[in-house]
């Protein structure tokens, strides 16, 4: 008996172990984002959202039905004429009112189905008209936004997954680790919009194929290499609004998130006053000539904001992904580890970072000859990627 109760106190005790744990990492709804037990889709903030809401139950209802009349039927005629109640099977001629019935109502059902269906689909496409029109360019594993038509245009950045954040999946989220409610969806740079403004986004990408897709706004739409495509949204309310690329594009496709900020117009023309400021700022006279420790500084944050994902802190790289630590690319001439950042290698396993300035380009790669066990004191000035790009 004591043994028994001593067992039932140890499983009671695991359970409650569990979950604690368990309740350590729980989250809460992320307004804008996913939801803890969603069984639905997002809730829309678009019209386009609101119309595939209400096609998809309209959709819904229709296949119900239509199971629960055909299985209905099927059940009863089984149950009702089975054998054991003295039934036995008949061979009948098919009339001609029942090869018409199993084309013409299947036909119409069809049509119920495809037009609203239609009506929605050439909505989504109609990207027309459009009031801003910015290019998401799908990178491994980031984004990078340029504005290209209306308020804001000849703005862009790299939007990409906060450190932070990284650092918590890397950790393995040990027992008592606290994760917020954005976990994995928080970046650096969001997308920001103006509320009621139709904004035309135009994708491609950089490497692989991706996807940009905002469940709130009703909008997926593959960017592929090479290719031009695009879709739109228009905003019907102010808030954040998460997404995540939803093509599998390597290894680190899960660390891709999308957030878009949508603010008042007012609030808009502020950011882009902002934002063009920084950018004017933040502009590198490709001319200058820097000092060695000036370089590494600037190229540590450009290595912690593009590289450290793949190469991690350490220089030491990751399964596939070449250590920069000792690597005979980084410790001899630099022309070719300046092509390497320009055009990319291995079928684009490395991406080029053409993207990044000529500063950008030549810290980053100063950075690398400098850190870790590379101690060579060269460095590599902005004029000599310029020259590398003619």
């Amino acid at each position: 008996m004591i043994k028994k109760i001593s067992e039932k106190l140890q499983a009671l005790m695991l359970g409650a172990g569990v979950f604690a744990s368990t309740a350590a990492w729980a989250v809460n709804d992320l307004p804008g984002g996913p939801a803890v037990r969603q069984l639905n889709l997002h809730p829309p903030v678009t019209k386009i959202a609101e119309e595939q809401h209400w096609l998809h139950w309209y959709i819904m209802i229709i296949c119900i039905v239509i199971f629960l009349l055909v299985f209905g039927v099927m059940f009863y005629s089984v149950w009702k004429h089975r054998k054991s109640q003295g039934h036995k099977a008949q061979e009948l001629a098919e009339p001609l009112w029942v090869e018409i019935g199993w084309t013409v109502v299947p036909f119409i059902i069809v049509i119920f189905m495809a037009l609203p269906a239609t009506k929605v689909l050439v909505a989504q496409k109609d990207t027309t008209n459009a009031e801003l029109t910015i290019k998401a360019t799908g990178y491994q594993w980031k984004w990078g936004y340029d504005y290209i038509k209306g308020e804001g245009e000849g703005l862009g950045f790299v939007s990409t997954l906060d450190v932070t954040h990284r650092n918590l999946s890397d950790s393995g989220l040990p027992k008592g680790t606290v994760v917020p409610d954005n976990y994995l969806l928080k970046v650096d740079n969001p997308l920001v919009v103006p509320v009621g403004k139709k904004v035309r986004i135009i994708t491609t990408a950089n490497d692989v194929i991706h996807a940009w897709m905002v469940p709130a706004f009703g909008v997926k739409q593959d960017a592929i290499p090479g290719f031009v495509r695009d879709t739109w949204f228009r905003a019907d309310k102010t808030g954040d609004f998460y997404g995540q690329c939803a093509e599998l594009c390597g290894k680190e496709h899960a660390y891709m998130p999308i957030h878009v900020k949508v603010v008042t117009p007012a609030e808009y023309t502020a950011w882009v006053d902002t934002k063009k400021k920084e950018a004017a700022a933040k502009a590198d006279d490709p001319t200058k000539v820097w000092t060695l420790t000036d370089m590494v500084a600037r190229g540590e944050k450009v290595y912690n904001a593009n590289c450290v994902a793949c190469h991690t802190p350490t220089g030491k790289g990751a399964g596939p992904i070449k250590a920069l630590d000792g690597s005979e690319v980084v410790l001899n001439d630099p022309a070719k580890q300046i092509q390497i950042l320009l055009n990319g290698q291995a079928n684009g396993a490395m991406p080029a970072w053409k993207q990044l300035s000529d500063t950008e380009i030549a810290a980053v790669i100063t950075f690398t000859k400098n850190s870790w066990s590379n101690k060579t004191g060269k460095i590599v000035q902005p004029a000599d990627i310029t020259a590398a790009r003619k």
